[in-house]
């Protein structure tokens, strides 16, 4: 396993109204918060949100490149972005103790919090296809490259992680500094991760190691 600290570039917020992040994704051109009430769509260059939609968002938020899916307690609502409109409802996985969630392969991927999971779910039926086990609380789940990573949150320790999705061999880990938690976590398909900060308020972009650096 390729260990470093992790290498934090940017913090967003705190935000106005938003007091703990529970989830975040990003759609290309804005990075989402879930904070409870809401979601709130925040400029990744100028760090401002820009707009907000009322759903109850307590977990994990995804993007399929056409619709928002957002944890709320025991379901994952299907919502469009535009409208702010609820089109679909599946059951979470792990019965409201879900915590992070990705979209890959055409499949939703959320995070089990503490059974320690994540789970590969079908977006039309909510019917769990694989389950892969972690040895640390699952808290943010995201996909880049064909590369699955997972945020964890244990006490006062923190980090992102990259695991074998067959094995579940840790790869790779970036330790985030002392009480710095992350709290939902998601890849701009390039170079960085945003981190859901908790009851920071914040959102934090980390950099990515640069590929074959972890060879």
């Amino acid at each position: 396993m390729v260990r470093s600290q992790a290498d934090i570039i940017r913090e967003y917020g705190p935000f106005p109204g938003i007091e703990h992040v529970h989830g975040v994704t990003f759609d290309g051109r804005h990075v989402w918060v879930a904070f409870g009430d809401g979601l709130t769509a925040v400029d990744p260059d100028s760090g401002e949100a820009v707009r907000s939609i009322a759903v109850p968002a307590h977990a994990g938020t995804a993007f399929d490149g056409r619709h928002l899916y957002q944890i709320a307690e025991d379901r994952i609502h299907t919502i469009e972005p535009e409208t702010g409109r609820v089109v679909a409802t599946i059951p979470a996985p792990g019965g409201g103790g879900d915590s992070g969630m990705a979209w890959a392969e055409g499949s939703l991927w959320v995070g089990h919090y503490q059974d320690r999971k994540i789970h590969q779910v079908d977006p039309r039926t909510g019917a769990v296809l694989r389950t892969i086990d972690s040895d640390r609380f699952v808290t943010g789940v995201t996909w880049v490259d064909g590369e699955l990573w997972h945020g964890t949150w244990e006490g006062d320790e923190s980090d992102v992680r990259r695991i074998d999705p067959m094995t579940a061999e840790v790869l790779e880990r970036l330790d985030m500094p002392a009480g710095t938690g992350v709290s939902g976590l998601e890849s701009d398909g390039a170079d960085r991760f945003f981190c859901g900060g908790g009851r920071s308020g914040r959102v934090r972009a980390v950099r990515r190691p640069a590929r074959g650096a972890a060879a």
